[in-house]
């Protein structure tokens, strides 16, 4: 078996747009550069390229613009298909995802004006750099290819995340209710502490490279100076074992909900550069401790499965939509309104409104790469952790290793689970947006469909070293009976 590992730099230029706003912000400076993190994978009958990029969120259109590069690069060793392509969903990073003018063409102009103006929209020019580096990344990754060794195995990690959804006693559910509310009773969802990593290890026994994949948003940093986040310091403590060149590809798990933030615990927040370095170094300690400790050898089969499914979009009620095409023209002739959120929620569904009379249903990719006894299963969804682990659940009754990804190949905003928009759910990833719009139903379907796509594939067998040949005879030291007298 094979395998290589390579990154390349993806630092936006100063003054760049800088996503997770439903409004314009812009770098400002740089606290740690971004990178497109690549590992191709290959069992001499299939090749596979997993692609992690520090950045927000990305455009399914800018991930078939690098799946094409990359196929184009590599001499078509490297189907498109065979490429999965994920965010870090940092929040510190670049613009890869958004309405573009030339989408935009035959749009009103207040649609224009509020997803062109008033909204994150893709940059052209990083989006070009972002596809040249990424399939530089994986050519590179390609060319770097050496016989391996591989490891995989699963840490947990479960002091430095939290739910972010929490049950209140009015029967409701909050996003971020406030530290030291007396109305919070409990957290609305679970967390999920696995630590999930695959290593590539060299002949000489230097790791080349491993890929790790946890469930927590990139927002412990989350300002307008450029970061990975904490996956900055994830890499750092990995590095500082394995060597400095060990490239470290992240994949984050079902964490639509997780984030950070302890709003039950009554210890005040810690600063950004504080939770940055908290969240990474223990989660790069973890996967230290996996790579450390998991068999060494052969992880076959490699294999790269998808599929395309439609999920409907919510309607929008004809009473919520007047209000908020109300809303937008009362507000929009002064720059000073364009950062409340009365008028950032009410642009949100009108330009939605211009989406549903384009395309009712979202097309979604349901990706699966399977390494030996792991598989990956990724969907563009920014996922809840709740529908993560059922996924996990059901899956394991037949692979080893399960490991879920969020925001692959695309972006359809938040997913939760059903139950979120119900009497006793709400919060703010339920919000109708021109992002997050899909049906209630849309996280049981996702999960349905990843489980039958792994349903497809057969597992193979995790490394188990070498075993003995016949049972030991009992240590003569240890074999007496107890000495009473």
């Amino acid at each position: 078996m094979r395998a290589g590992f390579c990154d390349t730099d993806i630092t936006p230029a100063m003054g760049s747009q800088r996503p997770a706003n439903y409004g314009k912000a812009f770098l400002a400076g740089i606290r740690d550069n971004l990178r497109a993190r690549a590992a191709v994978f290959s069992d001499d009958k299939n090749m596979v390229a997993i692609i992690g990029l520090d950045t927000c969120v990305i455009g399914a259109r800018t991930v078939k613009l690098i799946r094409a590069a990359v196929e184009k690069k590599c001499g078509g060793k490297i189907k498109p298909e065979n490429v999965m392509v994920t965010a870090s969903h940092t929040h510190s990073g670049g613009s890869c995802f958004g309405f573009s003018a030339d989408e935009l063409k035959d749009a009103p102009a207040l649609v224009r004006k509020l997803a062109l103006e008033c909204s994150i929209n893709l940059e052209p020019e990083y989006e070009w750099l972002v596809v040249e580096r990424a399939s530089d990344a994986v050519f590179l990754a390609l060319n770097k290819m050496d016989a391996v060794t591989f490891s995989a195995g699963s840490g947990e990690e479960g002091a430095a995340v939290f739910n972010r959804r929490i049950r209140m006693k009015n029967g409701r559910t909050y996003t971020h209710p406030g530290k030291g509310n007396p109305d919070i009773v409990e957290p609305a969802g679970p967390i999920d502490p696995e630590v999930g990593v695959i290593g590539g290890w060299r002949e000489n026994g230097a790791l080349a490279g491993c890929v790790v994949n946890y469930a927590c948003h990139g927002t412990a940093w989350s300002q307008l100076i450029v970061s990975a986040d904490w996956i900055a310091a994830m890499e750092k403590t990995i590095r500082a074992v394995y060597g400095r060149d060990v490239v470290v590809v992240f994949l984050n798990g079902a964490c639509g909900d997780i984030t950070q933030v302890d709003n039950i615990g009554l210890r005040q927040h810690r600063s950004s550069e504080e939770w940055l370095n908290i969240i990474g170094t223990r989660v790069g300690a973890e996967a230290v401790k996996v790579l450390v400790s998991a068999e060494k050898g052969d992880l076959a089969p490699i294999v790269a499965v998808s599929r395309t499914i439609k999920i409907n979009r919510r309607t929008q009620s004809p009473d919520k939509l007047k209000n908020a095409f109300a809303t937008v023209e009362r507000l929009i002739g002064d720059k000073a309104n364009w950062v409340k959120e009365e008028f950032a929620w009410a642009k949100e569904r009108v330009c939605l409104d211009y989406i549903m009379q384009k395309e009712k249903a979202a097309e979604i990719e349901i990706q699966a790469i399977q390494i030996g006894p792991a598989i990956f299963l990724a969907s563009p969804a920014e996922y809840f952790c709740a529908l993560g682990l059922a996924i996990k659940k059901a899956v394991r009754r037949r692979f080893p290793l399960v490991y879920v990804v969020e925001l692959a190949n695309g972006c359809v905003g938040y997913v939760p689970g059903e139950e979120a928009f119900q009497n006793t759910g709400g919060g703010y990833e339920t919000r109708l947006t021109a992002v997050s719009n899909l049906e209630p139903s849309a996280g049981e379907i996702i999960a349905d469909a990843c489980i039958a796509l792994a349903g497809t594939l057969q597992p193979g067998v995790v490394p188990q070293g070498p075993q003995i040949e016949k049972p030991a005879s009992p240590w003569t030291y240890g074999n007496t009976p107890p000495e009473i007298d």
